[in-house]
């Protein structure tokens, strides 16, 4: 999905929702646990509840690689699920890949160039640390995207990211530094909820770019915080909820509740847009 169609697909269905599926098998419904694929069933049921109200969904790898080859397999039947669904879709990758240029090569290919296209991503998240040769080889891929790590909504984030680099801040570095290796139209970047009050700062430096902002609700992010300061005429905000949507209920009235609790959040974006 490219930007036009990306910004197509919001105005369409009213929303810049993605649901996370962090999926824990220590958190669903029991009753899922004695079905042959519980993750996938769980998936399944919060997709089939939320599609009419989101605009993308974003699988938190760590939650699927823990289970060995059984959570891939699970993760897998969940992307082309979701692809037979809609095409109107955005699917991220939640990976935080970033290492040497040859091996992110590999971690390239591995969400964007499967020939089969089962495990295929509109965007995976990367991180920057390592410079621009750990990100260029996903930029490659040039009807993907890339979501870099810029400024993030955990406790330890102020141990580097807002550390003073002259008169800069490090995220601000990393902004304006990652801006010239691709353009609005292949680059997003990740900026917490709860960093809201530095989304200015963040729009001064990328006033076009897309940002996926994690950390809206159980994390305690304000939705009217962050249209207030991020949203640009594109919209150009990709908000993320996952605990607050797929956990709000763990009995067998579950995927009811994740609907409700995604159609609240889309009436509020409707609004917004």
């Amino acid at each position: 999905m490219n930007r036009k169609q990306l910004i197509a697909v919001i105005n369409k269905k009213k929303t810049f929702l993605c649901v996370g599926l962090d999926t824990d098998l220590t958190k669903i419904p029991t009753f899922l646990l004695e079905k042959d694929d519980p993750i996938f069933e769980f998936n399944k049921a919060i997709v089939d509840a939320t599609l009419p109200f989101a605009l993308a969904y974003k699988p938190n790898l760590a939650f699927y690689e823990s289970q060995g080859w059984k959570g891939l397999l699970s993760l897998e039947k969940t992307v082309q699920y979701i692809r037979q669904k809609s095409n109107d879709v955005f699917l991220i990758a939640d990976a935080k890949r970033g290492d040497i240029g040859n091996t992110s090569t590999q971690y390239a290919k591995s969400f964007f160039g499967q020939e089969d296209n089962r495990l295929n991503y509109d965007a995976v998240t990367v991180a920057p640390y390592m410079g621009e040769d750990s990100v260029k080889p996903f930029l490659e891929f040039k009807d993907n995207w890339v979501v870099l790590l810029a400024l993030t909504s955990n406790k330890g984030a102020d141990n580097f990211q807002r550390l003073p680099i002259g008169n800069k801040q490090l995220f601000e570095q990393v902004l304006e530094t990652s801006k010239q290796w691709a353009d609005e139209k292949q680059m997003m970047y990740v900026v917490g909820a709860t960093q809201a009050d530095m989304l200015s700062q963040v729009r001064n430096i990328v006033p076009d770019n897309f940002l996926l902002i994690p950390g809206v609700g159980a994390q305690g992010g304000s939705l009217e915080a962050v249209v207030k300061y991020g949203l640009n005429n594109d919209c150009g905000l990709i908000v993320n909820s996952s605990r607050g949507i797929i956990y709000a209920d763990n009995t067998k009235d579950f995927a009811d509740r994740a609907a409700q609790e995604a159609e609240k959040i889309q009436k509020q974006m409707a609004l917004y847009l």
